[in-house]
């Protein structure tokens, strides 16, 4: 646990200290945000946050090597993840520039999913019938698509000032809890590329977050927003979709199905707000790649919350859902079920509150309907 928690708070540190430096960078460069009618921001903000997230982890992958514990995490597939995650990089610093289209970054998504596959991280099987052994004609293109899905769900729910990265942080946290629980207490050696991975997205996240909360000096982009999204992809299926689940069952952690039902439980928000999106677009007779103000941040902001009390929902509403799953798989159920309700209690009571605005919170805007 200590050397996750150094990898942890080295790629944090690393995140904090290049971010201000890279803020310069996109500032002298252009790579600057316009006020659109989507944006809730009223001041035009760099981005490029994604580069600083890189650097972070790139750069603890580089020093923590040769640690005895978190070495044993660099495989094959660690290393596809960071091709992958560095071509996503690239290619959303040049959309962050220059705004490239919905169907060529999708395409890109799509490359950075086939760099996954060359280096051995897809989903080899599912819980059909016991356990069914998928094929390459199903388990690569199944991968592809929850890549795809990960990617734009972590990328639609950046909307608001420390939002993305406050809930990848949270959805992060849960799976480390369960992949390390996984590697270290019960042995199984294929959960430690998925902690080594986690640990790097909480600490990037956490680094990034004093400078991108409200008001936000740098926005993470969409070179962040995939990055996080791919990064949250491979790790739930290099864990998900190679653990022999027969394995974990007759370890006597949990249903068969948790590991597959965790990504669900830890992306709920982005996920829910994703697919709701798409759907009111197409009954629309919009592109589903079209904007509105109709997410779900938007409509909790409506309801006369500032953008740092919406953040703050989100961040206790995706804690609510993925901690008692991932507490589910170690624990009796009803240890899991206390849990959920406590929070699910406290963070009812919190949205319920309405804040009396402070002077500093007057000068947030809020949307009315």
């Amino acid at each position: 646990m200590r050397e996750y928690l150094v990898t942890l708070l080295l790629a944090a540190v690393i995140c904090y200290v290049v971010t201000p430096f890279v803020r310069i960078l996109a500032i002298r460069l252009g790579v600057v945000s316009k006020i659109r009618e989507r944006d809730v921001h009223t001041t035009p903000t760099p981005r490029w946050g994604g580069v600083a997230m890189w650097i972070g982890m790139a750069v603890t992958f580089a020093m923590v090597h040769h640690l005895s514990l978190v070495g044993k995490s660099f495989t094959r597939e660690s290393i596809g993840i960071f091709l992958a995650a560095t071509f996503l990089v690239l290619l959303g610093m040049v959309d962050d520039r220059f705004e490239l289209d919905a169907l060529t970054k999708l395409a890109g998504q799509s490359l950075a999913a086939g760099i996954l596959l060359i280096y051995g991280v897809q989903i080899f099987w599912l819980p059909i019938n016991g356990v069914m052994t998928l094929p390459p004609s199903i388990g690569q293109p199944l991968t592809i698509f929850i890549v795809l899905i990960t990617i734009n769900a972590v990328n639609f729910i950046d909307g608001l000032d420390g939002l993305a990265a406050g809930i990848v942080a949270i959805s992060g946290a849960a799976f480390f809890a369960f992949a390390y629980l996984l590697a270290v207490i019960y042995g199984f050696s294929r959960a430690g590329s998925p902690s080594l991975i986690t640990a790097i997205i909480i600490g990037v996240c956490i680094g990034f977050l004093p400078h991108n909360a409200y008001p936000a000096k740098i926005f993470m982009g969409d070179s962040g927003s995939m990055l996080l999204g791919l990064l949250l992809a491979a790790s739930a299926i290099t864990l998900t979709g190679q653990i022999d689940p027969n394995a974990i069952a007759e370890e006597k952690l949990g249903p068969t199905l948790l590991p597959l039902a965790l990504p669900l439980a830890v992306l709920a928000i982005p996920l829910i707000d994703l697919f709701s999106a798409i759907i009111r677009r197409l009954r629309a007779g919009k592109s589903p790649f079209s904007s509105d103000k109709e997410h779900i941040h938007h409509r909790i902001m409506r309801a006369g919350n500032t953008q740092s009390r919406t953040a703050l929902i989100m961040y206790f509403w995706t804690a609510t859902i993925a901690f008692p799953v991932s507490i589910s798989a170690f624990t009796p159920l009803w240890v899991a079920g206390c849990v959920l309700a406590v929070m699910l209690v406290f963070t009812i009571l919190f949205q319920r509150q309405r804040p009396e605005f402070h002077k500093a919170q007057k000068s947030e805007k809020v949307i009315t309907a």
